[in-house]
């Protein structure tokens, strides 16, 4: 048999870190801090001894999974021992964010075979921007799992790694997201009480209470696995 290459033994470790971490992704929604290597391992359907070659502690693949999910938020610099592409993400959850249209979000819906375009189009666009976040994380649950440790401060990781890991966050995803909502229904609201711009860490605080919020709705539904059919019904019920 012929030898792997050293580009096809690089592709396989790549597969297997994504496999990993999806897996680890999915254990730790349900059973939270008590999440062994074990289970991640029966989750991914890999053996004891494949998953362990890679992270012999859970706390090494926390960490690295929720780095590797902020980089695929768009933006963070990728380090290449968490990356499981070695690329810059192209387009990450919150990269439409700050350009977000609803008529292009009609347009993609149109093209995607969806009857849901009427609607789109009567979303503004801190609504559609959430309703997008809200059915990505439908779609990678370590997204979902980044947002929600975020925003509880990430305490399941030691101080040393969640200093970093917060500010690249509030960078990241707090900073554009508070942005879009000055974009958005936001500044009528700041308009309607005599024009002034919300200080800069108002905007912050209220970026992560609403986000706070999404996270906090999304649960049930995740939980039902109807988190992306119930998107737009999570939106109107926040009134956004």
């Amino acid at each position: 048999m012929t030898p792997r290459t050293k580009e096809q033994n690089e592709e396989i470790r790549l597969r297997r870190l994504a496999q990993i971490r999806k897996a680890a992704a999915d254990v730790f929604l349900n059973k939270g801090s008590l999440l062994e290597i074990r289970d991640v391992a029966i989750e991914a359907g890999l053996g004891y001894g494949t998953v362990y070659h890679y992270y012999s502690n859970k706390g090494d693949l926390l960490h690295d999974l929720l780095w590797d999910a902020l980089e695929r938020v768009g933006g963070a610099p990728v380090d290449p021992h968490t990356s499981t592409s070695g690329e810059e993400p192209a387009n990450g959850p919150l990269a439409f964010a700050s350009a977000v249209d609803t008529r292009n979000l009609a347009v993609a819906d149109f093209q995607s075979g969806s009857h849901e375009t009427t609607a789109s189009a009567e979303l503004g666009p801190v609504a559609a921007a959430s309703v997008r976040l809200l059915q990505l994380w439908a779609e990678d649950h370590a997204l979902y799992l980044l947002y929600k440790l975020a925003l509880e401060g990430f305490t399941s990781l030691p101080e040393a790694r969640s200093t970093k890991l917060t500010a690249a966050f509030q960078d990241e995803v707090i900073a554009p997201f508070a942005a879009l909502m000055d974009t958005g229904h936001a500044a009528d609201e700041d308009a309607a009480s005599g024009g002034n711009v919300a200080k800069q860490p108002y905007r912050l605080q209220r970026a992560e209470m609403l986000l706070a919020a999404l996270v906090g709705c999304a649960s049930l539904s995740m939980r039902r696995e109807k988190l992306y059919e119930e998107a737009r019904d999570i939106v109107r019920f926040l009134k956004l």
